[in-house]
């Protein structure tokens, strides 16, 4: 089929033509190096393009991104960043491409863990408002300071070299967490990379929710579609689940910031010439670039060590409520991150990189994923042993109103988009027009009569964060199930939900 749709956002017009059923292409032209893909069903990808939302848009200003290769990519969930689009990929060579912090995000590492409890729905019914409020009080949420850890400047440099081998060695993390984490929750990182502001801003913040989006949920496994893949990563239905949703803190959009300015003071022709000055960026050969990749990679541990640190909380709270069970880490996987992968792409001139026919090479790659979830299918060799039978854990959180899902990295994730899911459900409001059109109470009382308990640092975050201002999770997890970014394993629905 090759249907053509205009979609319509602002002043700006763009074309997609539909090459299959959720694929959607814009062709290259003008600066553009490559074409940009979508995926999405048909209603999906209208909401990517509006008067409230440039994601295709800013998908064609990252495909003039110099030695991008083969196409960028917009997932399901894709709707307006910085610079980039959320839910947006794109791989660039690794000797001739360049790095931009704009393609990572503030939040270094933002990330989706899930643990496992081995308690059952029956072991907790009754008491999920005691375990919000012991949760809530147990688990720092919001801007300010204060962690789960007592930490000083000294603790969080060991964390930005060493991530979750630092959490390992100190006693707050087992073994089997570090084996469970992409990258076995290291990078390569440099903490002299780190600005001072930044490092400060870390310390007593080890083991914090934030704001925003972020949030820590106690759900229950309402459905199994793959007993197989289940069984493997340990989950049960009707099993209790907790997923925590958190990133780098403070310090990591400190980071970001500093190199934001670096980049732009080093390269004042470049911005003048980029559409966008949000893409600003440098070759992955220039000193500046390495720094920054330094500091993103140091950012990244920090951001594995606040989520172990959250974990060590619930650790406490469970075994405080509940005689059975045992926490463990399931799975975490960061959506906010650049790191060199081999691939398999088309050879030869990036204006024939899309073409299934073109020859395939293995190149290493620079892979930017923003608000992408890494998703190998099952096989790769850096996912842990005991999934490579079933593929990677994805994890696509809904809201606090809905259902999240538990999937495995598809068979055409590679060749699709890098290896690459979605992150969530995306937004579909923005949230200063979320907070004209829904108050705190009345989300409060909607949920708990659902059953669904919700702590929260104040009514703004409830309003910016409500049911409505999503797109439907379902939706999107449909599309990568349909197009194995990412197969469905199973369903959990909220209990309790604890917001910055």
């Amino acid at each position: 089929m090759r249907t053509v749709i205009i979609c319509v956002g602002g002043d700006n017009l763009v074309e997609l033509v539909e090459i299959e059923p959720n694929v959607y292409e814009i062709e290259r032209t003008g600066e553009m190096q490559v074409p940009v893909r979508v995926y999405g069903s048909e209603l999906l990808v209208e909401e990517m393009q509006t008067a409230d939302d440039r994601a295709l848009t800013q998908a064609r200003h990252v495909a003039a991104l110099p030695g991008i290769q083969q196409f960028a990519v917009v997932l399901p969930d894709g709707h307006q960043g910085y610079g980039f689009p959320v839910g947006g990929v794109a791989a660039v060579d690794a000797d001739t491409g360049v790095i931009s912090p704009g393609g990572v995000g503030f939040d270094i590492n933002c990330g989706v863990r899930l643990l496992r409890t081995g308690l059952s729905f029956q072991d907790v019914v009754g008491q999920q408002a005691i375990l919000a409020d012991r949760l809530y009080q147990t688990v720092p949420t919001g801007l300010g300071t204060g962690g789960y850890l007592d930490t000083d400047i000294s603790d969080v440099r060991g964390i930005l070299e060493a991530g979750m081998e630092w959490m390992e060695s100190e006693g707050h993390a087992r073994e089997s967490d570090r084996e469970h984490c992409e990258e076995h929750g290291r990078l390569s990182g440099d903490p002299n990379a780190i600005p001072t502001e930044a490092l400060k801003r870390g310390v007593e913040q080890v083991g914090s929710l934030g704001s925003g989006n972020h949030f820590l949920e106690v759900q229950r496994v309402s459905e199994v579609y793959d007993s197989a893949a289940a069984a493997a990563f340990g989950l049960d239905l009707d099993e209790i689940v907790v997923m925590i949703h958190a990133g780098s803190r403070g310090l990591g959009h400190q980071t970001c910031s500093h190199y934001i300015r670096e980049f732009e003071r080093a390269y004042p022709d470049l911005v003048e010439s980029l559409p966008d000055k949000q893409l600003v960026y440098a070759p992955l050969s220039d000193r500046l670039a390495g720094e920054y990749l330094s500091a993103m990679n140091a950012a990244a541990n920090f951001a594995w060590a606040n989520r172990q640190a959250i974990t060590q909380a619930v650790r406490e709270v469970f075994s405080d409520l509940f005689d059975e069970g045992d926490v463990q880490l399931v799975y975490d996987v960061c959506h906010n991150i650049a790191k060199e992968e081999t691939h398999t792409v088309a050879g030869g001139s990036n204006e024939n990189a899309a073409r299934d026919d073109a020859e395939k090479t293995d190149t290493p790659l620079f892979v930017h994923r923003k608000g992408a979830t890494r998703a190998f299918p099952a096989g790769h060799p850096e996912i842990p042993d005991s999934y490579t039978d079933v593929g990677q854990p994805v994890f696509v959180p809904g809201n606090m109103g809905s259902n999240s899902y538990i999937l495995a990295g598809g068979a055409r994730s590679l060749e699709r988009s890098f290896g690459s899911a979605p992150h969530g459900a995306g937004r579909a409001k923005p949230r200063t027009r979320a907070k004209k059109e829904y108050t705190a109470g009345e989300l409060q009382q909607a949920l708990r009569a659902r059953g669904i308990f919700v702590r929260a640092q104040s009514g703004e975050t409830l309003t910016e964060e409500a049911p409505g201002t999503y797109k439907n999770v379902d939706e999107v997890v449909q599309v990568s199930h349909e197009l194995e970014l990412a197969t469905k394993v199973a369903q959990t629905t909220p209990l309790a939900s604890i917001k910055g």
